[in-house]
């Protein structure tokens, strides 16, 4: 028996391992299968070379628990390990202690990965001694046990195995005893093992017995060696994919297409995306890629890896060339695989160009259900909306699809303003906005459908990029001024419409969350009599602020400004403003004389304090100047007060305005019922 002391200790490896390696407690037993593995494979290597004849036909890892003996066995027919391969390799890792192998390694985090030995280690994180009983191919090779408790003593002596490989024996520690239920071992395995190039077999495959799960003669092979994007694109069908798919997500609907990636020049990767049916939102499960580093899982966090409209696909990548450690910090600053992000950008871009021109009734098909992952690349990707350009619809509500080129040779004519804007009208929502995109239709306008969640900032990136393009939302006011072709007609002025607005401001609903102003318009009699349009700029803001929150926040705490406009021609507003003359108007009149002779009089005494310094304006001045001031704010309060309770005993008024909050959905519970008693009175 050898005794001897390595070169490293628990007490200082361990840290290390967490630091640069494992993210995951978990993450040992891919180390150790994946150790198994490549033996497997570095014998299959030989005797193709015919180094070895033996029979490596039936190759495979195996993974044991004895819940007695607290072990965890994985076992392999692989290279083995001689007694000089074992001191060399497990006893004498090239480094004394954690001080020595930081230093030597501070710059180059990667250089660690796949150190031989380093790996193996990652077994003490859950065991408090593991064995190797290890019998090598060579020809007259004996075999070996070593052990070793964690600290830096180690045994080593001769053993017995009968056939050439290797058994690790893991003797789990009592923090780490989840590790010996079978229910947590199939879960690792098939999260980090389950496409391993060699068979992996945890026991035996289970039937069902006279009422009991009992096990079979067949070993349960855990992985599949040869899953789809190791194979050629000519060699799989559609089905192919679609099962793949399947396998990845069980769960899942079917895919929408894929990309089959295979790439050996500048580097080498493969894999296949696939493109999910999305949902009409952000909150979006990710983590849907997973990475492999030549079928060893790598890691399913792939944002910051990959850009982040591709973390929306789900699907499989695999390169020798992603290091293989799943520190997501080392996977993001590492240069292969920043080449290999910008790369898979540039062939998802490609594919959706090429499904577009060779097949594009089939790809307006699925556009709801793309439209949200390319909405999203051109906002968060400059050289993906370079290349989304070209293919990115827009679909108006006739449901019919248009490229940017083809919508602006189709609204050109009719729809650049005095200014020579042109001016895309949308809707968020066809049903609640009806009668706003038929009165734009009516004039001839033609109406996008921009109702996802990302409308709106994709709405300010469009504009911002192309300065003489303009959205228009058709709720943001009346059909007639959506779009400004000549100059506004004369319009009632300031002192006019505060003598009509708190007629209709009276019968406005209160509520915190907006507020009316009230307009006059004349849109002519055959229009409605009143619309409640929303405030462009506020509603994006606020839509922003949803999204982002943070520094938009403000916006979002904010009420909603709707503008009621009041129909000045339509027979109907002409028969509350004759109501009101008839009910009130004399008393109106004398008011705004009043208001007229107190108005006319305190402007001649500001003209005598013109161009007088205060102290040179007479005390009697001053005060004549304030008294008639607040004469004429009482006269405007009268006025107000008159004109609020004409408005609230007026049902037209009320009618009217609760029709304009109907069309609009915003008329509800109690209103809503008030108004269909109204409706049968006014009926009557």
């Amino acid at each position: 028996m050898q005794k001897g002391k390595i070169g490293v200790s628990s007490d200082n490896l361990f840290p290390i391992i967490k630091k640069f390696l494992y993210s995951d407690h978990d993450i040992f037993l891919r180390e150790i299968v994946s150790n198994a593995v490549d033996a497997t494979q570095k014998l299959r290597t030989l005797a193709s070379k015919g180094e070895y004849s033996g029979d490596v036909s039936n190759a495979k890892v195996s993974v044991k628990i004895d819940k007695d003996a607290k072990t965890i066995t994985v076992s392999d027919n692989g290279i083995g390990m001689t007694s000089e391969e074992v001191e060399k390799f497990i006893n004498q890792i090239a480094f004394s202690g954690a001080e020595e192998f930081l230093d030597k390694y501070k710059d180059d985090a990667n250089a660690i990965i796949g150190h031989f030995g380093l790996g193996f280690y990652s077994s003490f994180m859950v065991s408090n001694q593991v064995d190797i009983i290890s019998k090598s191919y060579r020809e007259g090779a004996t075999a070996i046990r070593w052990e070793c408790d964690g600290s830096p003593e180690y045994t080593l002596e001769a053993a017995e195995r009968a056939e050439v490989g290797t058994d690790i024996v893991m003797h789990i520690n009592a923090d780490s005893e989840e590790f010996l239920e079978k229910a947590r071992i199939s879960e690792m395995l098939n999260k980090y093992c389950k496409f391993l190039q060699v068979p992996v077999v945890f026991g035996k495959k289970t039937t069902w017995k006279d009422g009991a799960e009992v096990d079979t003669e067949e070993d349960n092979q855990i992985n599949d060696v040869a899953p789809a994007w190791t194979k050629k694109p000519v060699d799989l069908t559609e089905e192919d994919y679609n099962n793949f798919y399947r396998q990845l997500y069980p769960m899942a609907e079917d895919p929408l297409f894929n990309i089959h990636l295979n790439v050996d020049y500048p580097f080498n990767l493969t894999g296949i995306l696939y493109f999910p049916k999305l949902k009409n939102t952000v909150e979006v499960q990710k983590n849907k890629i997973q990475l492999y580093s030549n079928q060893v899982f790598v890691t399913d966090s792939v944002e910051g890896i990959v850009p982040e409209f591709l973390t929306l696909l789900h699907g499989v990548l695999d390169s020798p060339d992603i290091p293989l450690n799943v520190s997501r910090s080392y996977l993001q600053s590492d240069s292969n695989v920043k080449k290999i992000s910008s790369h898979i950008t540039k062939k998802v871009g490609d594919r959706l160009a090429q499904l577009f021109a060779e097949k594009r009734e089939d790809f307006e098909t699925k556009w709801d259900d793309l439209r949200l992952f390319i909405e999203y690349g051109m906002l968060t990707e400059d050289k993906f909306y370079e290349k989304a350009e070209k293919f990115f619809l827009f679909k108006n509500t006739d449901n019919k699809f248009f490229t940017m080129e083809e919508y602006e040779s189709l609204i050109k004519p009719e729809q650049t303003d005095k200014d020579n804007n042109l001016v895309y009208l949308y809707t968020n929502n066809p049903e609640e906005q009806y009668s706003f995109v038929q009165a734009a239709k009516n004039k001839g306008y033609d109406v996008l459908v921009m109702n996802n969640v990302l409308s709106t900032p994709l709405i300010n990136k469009l504009e911002q990029k192309y300065t003489s393009k303009r959205f228009v939302r058709v709720d943001s006011d009346v059909a007639e001024h959506l779009i400004a072709k000549e100059e506004p007609k004369h319009e009632l002025s300031w002192e006019e419409k505060n003598e009509l607005s708190p007629i209709f401001k009276a019968v406005c609903p209160e509520n915190k969350d907006y507020g009316f102003v009230v307009d006059f318009k004349d849109l002519g009699e055959n229009s409605f009599p009143m619309v409640i349009t929303r405030n462009e700029f506020m509603r994006r803001m606020k839509d922003m602020s949803a999204m982002q929150g943070g520094g938009m926040s403000f916006y979002g705490d904010l009420p909603e400004n709707m503008n009621l406009v009041v129909n000045t021609s339509h027979p109907l507003v002409k028969e509350i403003f004759e109501a009101r003359d008839a009910a009130i108007g004399s008393e109106l009149e004398t008011i705004k004389s009043n208001l007229q002779a107190k108005t006319a009089e305190k402007e001649e005494v500001d003209q005598a304090k013109k161009d007088k310094k205060d102290e040179e304006i007479p005390s009697e001045v001053k005060e004549k100047s304030e008294d008639l001031e607040r004469a004429i704010n009482a006269l405007k309060d009268e006025q107000k007060a008159k004109l609020t309770a004409f408005g609230k005993e007026n049902k037209l008024a009320k009618q009217l305005v609760d029709l304009a909050l109907l069309a609009n959905g915003m008329l509800k519970g109690e209103d809503l019922d008030k108004f269909v008693k109204r409706s049968f009175e006014l009926i009557k």
